[in-house]
């Protein structure tokens, strides 16, 4: 009898700081496509984002790690947290799947991803080595997104399938930005994740 196939989704980002916009959408993921498991993945210092301000990278995976602790499908990964800096999406999606190959990974996309995904490196490895979930949005309009995906399986033979999950209007550039201006974001992000933004005193006075 031919043994079924892990399914594993992978949450990655930044998270600085994680809100529970990312939580919500990990959750649908799960229930949707029937996964093991979500590995919440912290990069470390990403291409697209080289020079920030914001939290240290060991603040960014306290701050998952507390947001995530009480839910026994989130896992915390870091893979993508190394010494030298940025690690593409190829490369730890290559070194998940030589470590497990009975595993199939669920890459989850929020929808304005989608859009840019061919400037991503390697997008044909990425597609090539897992299934992409790409996040329903209330603020793009659906033939927007049907576009994207049906360039990304023309051009690159992706197997992508709509997430489709509640979403918020919120961004961790909305919280880093009510922090300095000593507005609440209670309700926003998870109340540990809150206390330890307070405490360390990471965005400014709240």
């Amino acid at each position: 009898m031919k043994k079924e196939r892990r399914r594993v989704g992978i949450m990655g980002g930044t998270f600085d700081p994680i809100h529970i916009g990312h939580l919500i959408l990990g959750e649908s993921a799960w229930q949707q496509f029937c996964l093991e498991k979500v590995l919440f993945m912290p990069s470390g210092n990403p291409p697209h984002k080289r020079v920030r301000d914001g939290a240290s990278n060991w603040q960014r995976v306290e701050m998952v790690r507390l947001a995530i602790r009480s839910n026994p499908h989130f896992e915390l990964s870091l893979e993508e947290m190394h010494e030298q800096g940025y690690v593409y999406t190829k490369e730890t999606l290559r070194r998940l799947r030589k470590q497990h190959p009975d595993t199939d990974y669920y890459f989850i996309l929020g929808a304005d991803s989608v859009l840019t995904f061919d400037t991503w490196m390697g997008p044909q490895e990425i597609c090539d080595q897992c299934i992409l979930t790409a996040a329903v949005r209330d603020s793009m309009d659906t033939e927007t997104l049907d576009r994207a995906i049906l360039h990304l399986r023309e051009k690159y033979h992706a197997d992508i399938r709509k997430l489709e999950s509640p979403n918020l209007d919120i961004s961790s550039h909305n919280i880093r930005s009510w922090c300095a201006e000593g507005r609440s974001i209670r309700y926003y992000v998870p109340d540990a994740v809150v206390d330890y933004i307070i405490d360390k005193g990471i965005y400014g006075e709240l």
